[in-house]
């Protein structure tokens, strides 16, 4: 399992990534908040609604860096099936699995990786996980074994196999997808063999 993660881009970007993506075999989409510029969650929720209309459910998409129940709500209003958070915030995880969305929620600590998973969280995000070494999640996986955990953070293909033999069950891809460069000059068959690697190595 792997969340490609969109930051930064206008809707028509963000729908020529999630084509690229889906060639290569990624058929999950984050569309990512930000937090200091209220303005463009508009175009969040436009691009979720972009990608979702455009696959009709072949790919599935939400929201990332959702913090607050304003967020969810503009998530969900968009037609999102999942939040990603990068904290725990067991109240906002009770709401979005009421309201019938996935979550999954950020953690560090096994504190937090079993109060979010208590809460409701259907994957909990160990981020950010390439500061922590696969070594980390080894070590959590021993007493938490029942919770599906994602690494998210520092992961790409040189990496994403040690963190799913360490006990991770996938990961979230950011940088390495969104390649700035690529996407100016149009190269999204880069992006698209980026993806297919991933999903391969992923896999071993």
């Amino acid at each position: 399992m792997i969340v490609a993660i969109i930051r930064g881009f206008e809707p028509e970007v963000c729908l020529r990534l999630a084509e690229a993506y889906e060639k290569g075999g990624i058929n999950m989409v984050e569309v990512t908040f930000n937090q200091k510029a209220p303005e463009t969650w508009k175009d969040t929720a436009a691009a979720i609604k972009s990608i979702k209309e455009h696959f009709g459910g072949t790919v599935k998409v939400g929201a990332g860096t959702v913090l607050t129940p304003q967020q969810l709500r503009i998530c969900e209003d968009a037609g999102g099936e999942f939040m990603v958070t990068p904290n725990t915030n067991p109240s906002l995880i009770r709401q979005c699995v009421a309201d019938g969305l996935v979550a999954m929620p950020g953690a560090l600590t096994p504190t937090e990786a079993v109060e979010a998973f208590d809460a409701g969280a259907s994957y909990v995000k160990i981020f950010p996980a390439g500061s922590l070494g696969p070594g980390y999640i080894k070590a959590i996986k021993a007493p938490l074994s029942h919770i599906p955990l994602l690494a998210v953070g520092g992961i790409g293909p040189d990496n994403i196999a040690d963190f799913i033999k360490a006990g991770c069950v996938g990961a979230g891809v950011g940088g390495n997808l969104t390649n700035k460069e690529w996407i100016r000059a149009g190269e999204w068959d880069k992006i698209t063999a980026t993806a297919a690697l991933l999903v391969k190595n992923s896999q071993n």
